[in-house]
């Protein structure tokens, strides 16, 4: 791979897998910005469709000729180091040709120039944190440049180009590529050993968060959970060298500052009431409160972080603490897709044992607020063959936080299947006393949910992959069978009325 410099010529760009999650924000920020943008993916999605609205030339499919969409080749191909493989003929036309081709990480360092980035990075909780900061700044009237790798709710897009001095984005530690950045603000939401695959030990998984503290710009901060020990001795080590740490929560044992202390939180079925004391440097601490759409307490220290940075880059924090509690979400963060015959059908993303145990633990703490008994009923599906095989049993932990579990066969995404592990690797070590199905056909995964669950509970579907368009399809079958009961309902009455 070709890193970019301060030469690199943005004036035609072609994305490989363009309609990606953080592909597309990028290219979206290209194309509002005057570059031509052309690019290809294996199909068709709402991503692409909007791109296409945008000027963006886009072919479904990989082929070498996709290099000349616009007409002329590009000056710089941009690819995912993980997502796609290196034989793409794209990429092969592209290293023939002589034209560069680079990671997106490199293209949002390149994005990011000039601006005061703000750099939102950890094991969980990145997007929604990210998301938070974006809203909180909106609401402070910074308009900030943002990419995110989900769809904010309100505003419906992952990124934009904004006339203000920042740039808020996740920084992906997944390749390392978080490295590529100068955060004015980073903030570490918690670490915890994953994608080992690529770091091969957890000791060289924590090492790249301590080098991404050191890719904080003179006068800038670190921000770190204080509730997460991996984080505060991250934060402690960064602190010895010298650099600026605040920290945030709701408990702190360690020698490090508070930013934003966590006063008071009280939960409820809808999310949480927060009180906070925000403790900038050489400014009086300043108590705030705000109330949070989106449940559990990781959401709660997500918004202490977001509040934080969007207060270190110049924001008001009273108008901050306003954008928190207008913030209504991300796509696939707890979120909410429906109800039908009294069972209401939530969406969440989590892939990793504690996201899984943190968003069926909100579920519960949803649940119990309401008082009426309803049950958590969770419908999972593993997401790596390696993360699997890693977190078998951690999973099996999380997935026993629910009252009864559907858990469908691994998406392998990257990964090519290994011999003999199956979703029973995880299953096999839930509680027996558990209603647990496995099922390994995923047209039969709306059905199974459908004959665990009861008027009132909560469903999530929970997973990385495709299990999101099990939460449809859930709906879907719930509201047939709804229109079918009212059918009957209707043809007996007009059977008595004869």
């Amino acid at each position: 791979m070709t890193a970019t410099s301060a030469s690199t010529d943005l004036s035609r760009v072609h994305l490989v897998g363009i309609g990606g999650s953080g592909m597309s924000g990028l290219a979206r920020i290209l194309v509002t910005r005057g570059a031509v943008v052309t690019g290809s993916d294996v199909k068709k999605s709402t991503a692409v469709e909007v791109l296409r609205t945008m000027g963006a030339h886009i072919a479904i499919g990989h082929a070498a000729e996709n290099l000349e969409l616009a007409g002329e080749k590009p000056t710089v191909v941009v690819t995912s180091f993980a997502a796609i493989p290196q034989d793409n003929p794209e990429l092969a036309a592209a290293r023939e040709a002589g034209i560069p081709v680079i990671r997106r990480s490199d293209l949002l360092a390149e994005l990011m120039e000039g601006h005061r980035q703000v750099l939102l990075a950890g094991t969980h909780g990145k997007t929604s944190t990210t998301s938070m900061t974006v809203s909180a700044m909106q609401q402070a009237g910074l308009d900030p440049s943002f990419a995110i790798g989900g769809q904010l709710n309100r505003a419906g897009t992952n990124a934009h180009g904004g006339t203000g001095e920042a740039f808020v984005a996740e920084a992906d530690e997944s390749d390392a590529s978080l490295l590529r950045y100068s955060p004015f603000v980073a903030v570490i939401t918690n670490i915890e050993p994953d994608h080992l695959d690529y770091f091969e030990s957890p000791e060289s998984y924590f090492k790249v968060f301590d080098d991404f503290a050191d890719r904080v710009v003179d006068g800038g901060y670190l921000v770190v959970c204080l509730e997460d020990a991996q984080a505060v001795a991250t934060g402690e080590r960064a602190a010895e060298r010298g650099i600026h740490v605040l920290g945030y929560g709701a408990h702190n044992e360690s020698s490090l500052p508070y930013g934003v202390e966590v006063l008071e939180e009280s939960v409820s079925a809808e999310g949480a009431h927060v009180r906070v004391r925000l403790t900038l440097p050489d400014v009086p601490p300043e108590d705030l409160t705000y109330d949070l759409h989106v449940p559990g307490h990781h959401m709660v220290l997500n918004s202490a972080a977001a509040l934080l940075a969007g207060a270190l880059a110049g924001g008001n924090p009273a108008e901050l603490a306003a954008g928190l509690t207008d913030f209504t979400g991300v796509r696939r963060r707890f979120e909410y897709r429906g109800s039908a015959k009294g069972i209401r059908v939530f969406d969440d993303y989590a892939h990793h044992p504690t996201e899984v145990s943190a968003v069926l633990t909100a579920a519960r703490a949803k649940v119990d607020a309401e008082g009426e008994g309803a049950r958590v009923i969770a419908c999972f599906q593993p997401h790596l063959y390696s993360r699997t095989m890693k977190f078998d049993a951690e999973f099996a932990e999380a997935l026993a936080l629910a009252d009864a579990s559907v858990v469908l066969d691994i998406y392998g995404a990257r990964e090519q299947p290994v011999e003999g592990i199956t979703s029973r690797i995880i299953t096999d070590k839930m509680p027996e006393d558990m209603p647990v199905i496995f099922e390994p056909d995923f047209s039969e995964a709306a059905g199974d949910v459908i004959s665990l669950a009861q008027p009132g509970d909560v469903v999530l579907t929970i997973g990385a992959g495709t299990i999101t368009y099990v939460a449809g399809e859930i709906l879907s079958q719930l509201e047939q069978s709804e229109a079918c009961g009212e059918s009957s309902q209707s043809s007996e009455a007009e059977e008595q009325d004869v």
